[in-house]
């Protein structure tokens, strides 16, 4: 998310740079210095999201190593509660329809537990890559 808008950014101005009416060699230049500059932004937008996702890990371990069986169950107790009203919901057994709020929150629920899961599975490749290109 955070890498897309950063690359984004840099379209227009890499544009701007090849319109410029100058030399070839100003305008390589510019565009070696703009790329050294996207580079460094990637950099930091990748070490915010490792340390993002080093803390959503450390959360979901937290939760699942914890002592109380709620502590480690509560999320998938949640999901299943919300399958079991949009199952009802479909079927025209709940007293009145879910409102939008329900379906919102539903959506944020399944792609955060997804995507939670997966972080946690990607989070460790970005990391090694990460150390091995600093080790470069």
């Amino acid at each position: 998310m955070l890498l897309g808008k950063i690359l984004d950014l840099f379209k227009p101005v890499g544009k701007l740079v090849d319109d410029i009416h100058t030399s070839d060699e100003e305008r390589l230049t510019l565009k070696a210095k703009l790329v050294e500059l996207e580079a460094e932004a990637m950099k930091v937008a990748l070490d915010y999201e490792k340390a993002a996702l080093q803390v959503q890990q450390a959360a979901i371990v937290a939760e699942a190593s914890g002592n109380s069986w709620l502590q480690r169950n509560w999320r998938p107790i949640t999901m299943i509660v919300f399958l079991c009203l949009v199952v009802l919901n479909s079927l025209g057994l709940l007293h009145a329809p879910l409102p939008p709020q329900a379906w919102s929150l539903l959506q944020l629920g399944l792609g955060g537990y997804v995507i939670g899961r997966s972080a946690e599975k990607v989070g460790v490749s970005v990391v090694n890559s990460l150390k091995a290109k600093e080790s470069i």
